[in-house]
């Protein structure tokens, strides 16, 4: 499985971000994405996870009131909708998926196929 990460960019305390994360799996792999941040000098977070399905997302406490995870599973794509971006929002952000189909994880030690990272600078 290949997973690709865009939509990174540097914006402004309060502004949106959309990020993209576009992935080769086909129905039937019923692949499960997470999105994962790490900012320097600390440990890779968990912020959002979908199933194929896109029924019962999960969210990390940290973001869950800023943060929207979705699919298009005919364009084989997982979005990340990020509002009132902070300062400490900064990182780079990226998307994953585990080798279990049909099932997410918050740790990321869970996760197999990773994109390559797209970087979010949050700053006046």
């Amino acid at each position: 499985v290949q997973l690709q990460a865009s939509g990174g960019g540097s914006v402004q305390p309060g502004d949106s971000l959309r990020l993209s994360c576009v992935h080769s799996a086909v129905t039937s792999d019923y692949l499960s994405i997470g999105w994962f941040r790490q900012a320097p000098g600390k440990d890779r977070e968990f912020l959002a996870a979908i199933k194929w399905s896109g029924d019962s997302p999960l969210y990390a406490d940290s973001v869950k009131d800023r943060f929207t995870i979705s699919r298009d599973n005919a364009k084989n794509a997982v979005f990340l909708q990020m509002n009132s971006l902070k300062p400490e929002d900064t990182a780079v952000y990226y998307c994953a998926a585990p080798e279990t189909t049909n099932t997410y994880y918050t740790s990321w030690r869970w996760y197999r196929y990773w994109g390559q990272g797209t970087l979010v600078t949050v700053s006046q």
